[in-house]
C-alpha cells in the first residue's frame, strides 16, 4: 500500500497527465476557432472561445492542486 506521500506523488503525476492532454485539446479548439473565424461562422467561433476560458481557468485549478499535492 502507498503510504500518503507516494499517492500525493501519483496523484500529481496523473494530474499532470491530464493537465497536458487539457493544454493539447486548447490547442486544437483554438486553431479550429482561428479557421471559424476566418471562414464567417463567428457565433460557432465565440462558442469554441466559451470552451477555452472553461478550459483556461481548470487548468489553472488543476495546476494548484498538483502544486499542493507536490508540496505535502
Amino acid at each position: 500500500m502507498l503510504d500518503n506521500s507516494e499517492a500525493n506523488i501519483s496523484t500529481a503525476d496523473a494530474l499532470t497527465l491530464l493537465l497536458h492532454n487539457q493544454h493539447a485539446l486548447a490547442a486544437a479548439i483554438e486553431e479550429v476557432t482561428k479557421w471559424f473565424s476566418e471562414n464567417g461562422v463567428g457565433s460557432v467561433a465565440a462558442n469554441a472561445m466559451g470552451a477555452l476560458e472553461t478550459l483556461d481557468t481548470n487548468a489553472r485549478a488543476i495546476t494548484d492542486a498538483i502544486l499542493r499535492l507536490r508540496q505535502s
